[in-house]
């Protein structure tokens, strides 16, 4: 899914021949998480579609980053629960490489998330996401 792998939507309708608000439409329907898209507001955390939210996670899953605004991979849980009411995980959050062979380096920094700030992305595979690509 181009839209999880950093493609804007207008991008993605204009290779589709839609509207954006089309494209948008679809993509809030099924539950895809929305990336910021202006700079103030990936200063903020995102609501997560209800689809997505979830309280626990299983290490390598990957998921969706609703603090950074983008997918992530479960690296571990970690104890915060008496802290903060909430499991805590570490995780690499990925981002989009550029270069020559940008399609395959995946780029990245670990950071440390509440399961309140992630969001299962399993749901997506029944319209034909593969979780492994994005």
């Amino acid at each position: 899914m181009e839209y999880l792998q950093g493609e804007t939507i207008s991008e993605i309708a204009k290779g589709l021949y839609r509207s954006a608000g089309f494209v948008k439409a679809i993509l809030e329907r099924i539950g895809v998480p929305q990336r910021a898209s202006s700079v103030e507001e990936r200063n903020q955390p995102a609501f997560l579609p209800d689809s997505c939210v979830a309280e626990e996670f299983i290490p390598n899953e990957k998921v969706w980053s609703a603090k950074y605004h983008a997918p992530a991979i479960i690296d571990k849980e970690v104890e915060v629960e008496s802290k903060y009411e909430s499991k805590g995980y570490s995780v690499y959050i990925l981002e989009k490489t550029e270069g020559v062979e940008a399609e395959l380096l995946i780029g990245g920094f670990y950071a440390y998330a509440l399961a309140c700030e992630l969001g299962k992305l399993t749901h997506l595979e029944e319209y034909g996401v593969n979780l492994k690509r994005i």
